[in-house]
């Protein structure tokens, strides 16, 4: 038991160091379109490629930071049943609909994510816009990344659970600390 606590703080680690390094790309998104407002306002021209670029970091935010949303408990869940319940209860609502929902949808998208992003480093695929960003590639390979920390969150939940069930919730970290944005 003592095994899952630990990998229960590593996985958690990893998607809390990803997600604290993901917020900042925020910032970025905020700050190129910001720049893309001036250019195309101020200075009556625009460039395809930085436009491209806020959209291609935005999306890098919500592929990179799902990991860290679910790790947070920040995801969509229907509160109205969940909350009432104990907490033995919810452990086992989380194992059943991680299993049942979050790792059919992950194996799904990872199988048919794998060979279109496969394909598209191949081609070494950039934007389809003239004078757009070069490396869509890199992009599409948040896909498989995402795949990656929402499937190890999903193992770290699973593990949280049977510890729960178990009654050996004094092993488990405290449920991680996300500061309010």
């Amino acid at each position: 038991m003592s095994a899952l606590a630990a990998f229960v703080r590593w996985g958690e680690a990893v998607n809390h160091r990803v997600g604290e390094w993901v917020k900042w790309l925020t910032l970025a998104t905020v700050l190129v379109c910001a720049t893309v407002v001036f250019i195309r306002y101020a200075l009556h021209t625009g460039l395809i490629w930085l436009q491209d670029l806020y959209v291609w970091i935005h999306g890098a935010v919500f592929m990179l930071g799902a990991g860290y949303t679910f790790m947070a408990n920040k995801h969509v869940r229907v509160d109205i049943y969940y909350a009432r319940r104990s907490r033995r209860t919810q452990a086992w609502l989380d194992l059943v609909s991680t299993i049942v929902f979050l790792f059919p949808w992950i194996l799904v998208l990872g199988w048919y994510g794998w060979p279109y992003v496969l394909a598209s480093f191949a081609l070494q695929e950039p934007s389809s816009q003239v004078g757009g960003m070069p490396g869509l590639f890199v992009l599409k390979a948040t896909i498989l990344v995402f795949c990656l920390l929402m499937g190890l969150q999903g193992l770290v939940v699973l593990a949280r659970s049977v510890l729960t069930i178990a009654g050996r919730e004094a092993l488990l970290p405290a449920a991680p600390a996300v500061a309010e944005q």
